[in-house]
C-alpha cells in the first residue's frame, strides 16, 4: 500500500473488517499490516512451535549398567555414533541399583571402555560426574575434546583395539 497516515490505515482496516497490526514499531515510518488479529496470533504461535521443535534434541541420553555385556555396550555405542553424526551431544549414563553403589569403580570402568571404543569419533565435553545414583559423561562431535583427557583401553578390549577386529 505504501506510506499512508495512521487514521487512513485505521479507516481502511475498519472498511475491510480487519485489524491494523503493528509489525515493526522501531522502523521509520512504523510498519503495520492489515490482517485478522486472531489468525495472525495463531500463525505466530505455529512458527514458535516449529522453531522450538527444531532447536530441541541437542542432548540425547543413553543408559548403561555397570555390568553391561560387551555386545550390548557396542550396540549402545553404535547408537551414540548415529546421534553424533546427526549433530547431537550424547550423555552416557551408568545407573547404579542397590548394592552396585558400593562399586562405583565398575561404572567408571564402563565409561572408560565406552570412551576407548568411541576413540576419536567423539570428544569428552564433560568429565564423568556422579549425580545421585547415576554416573554420567557428556560426549560430542568435537575436535580433540577436553585437553589432557586420556582414554585408557581396558584389557578386555586391548586385543581388538590392536588388531582392529
Amino acid at each position: 500500500m505504501g506510506v499512508i497516515p495512521r487514521q487512513e490505515a485505521l479507516s481502511k482496516a475498519k472498511q475491510l473488517g480487519l485489524d491494523l497490526i503493528e509489525i515493526a514499531a522501531s522502523a521509520n515510518p512504523p510498519v503495520a499490516r492489515l490482517a485478522n488479529f486472531q489468525k495472525f496470533r495463531y500463525e505466530e504461535s505455529k512458527k514458535d512451535r516449529g522453531n522450538k521443535k527444531s532447536s530441541e534434541g541437542g542432548l540425547k541420553e543413553l543408559w548403561l549398567s555397570p555390568r553391561i555385556a560387551e555386545h550390548d555396550l557396542k550396540v549402545r555405542l553404535n547408537r551414540t555414533e548415529e546421534f553424533l553424526k546427526e549433530g547431537h551431544r550424547v550423555k552416557l549414563t551408568v545407573k547404579f541399583k542397590g548394592r552396585e553403589m558400593a562399586h562405583q569403580e565398575l561404572g567408571h570402568k564402563v565409561l572408560q571402555e565406552a570412551l576407548a571404543l568411541l576413540g576419536d569419533k567423539a570428544g569428552v565435553e564433560r568429565e564423568p560426574k556422579m549425580e545421585g545414583r547415576k554416573l554420567s559423561v557428556i560426549v560430542g562431535k568435537t575436535k580433540g575434546g577436553i585437553k589432557g583427557h586420556e582414554t585408557v583401553i581396558p584389557a578386555r578390549f586391548a586385543k581388538r583395539a590392536k588388531t582392529g577386529i
